[in-house]
């Protein structure tokens, strides 16, 4: 269980950082049915590339990535262990 949430952190920050890859790229009448902000191509808005989802879904992959990162770092020391003898 110590390792789970980081290899699925790992997971999800890989996938949204795909995601804001599609948003940055995409126009808003190409991007999947299931994407919010997706609009048909008959819509005035279809050429519109949505580049505030992408930078929300890039920020949480970081913030995914980064959790993982710390979540497998080595444990703190604790306060006793740092204190010198005098």
């Amino acid at each position: 269980m110590n390792r789970l949430l980081p290899i699925l952190s790992l997971l999800a920050g890989g996938v949204l950082i795909v995601i804001a890859v599609i948003y940055a790229v995409e126009p808003a009448a190409s991007l999947p049915a299931f994407f919010p902000g997706h609009v048909s191509a008959t819509d005035p808005e279809a050429a519109h590339h949505h580049i505030k989802h992408a930078i929300a879904a890039f920020a949480l992959g970081l913030a995914a990535f980064a959790y993982a990162w710390f979540a497998t770092g080595p444990a703190g020391r604790s306060g006793a262990a740092r204190s010198q003898p005098s």
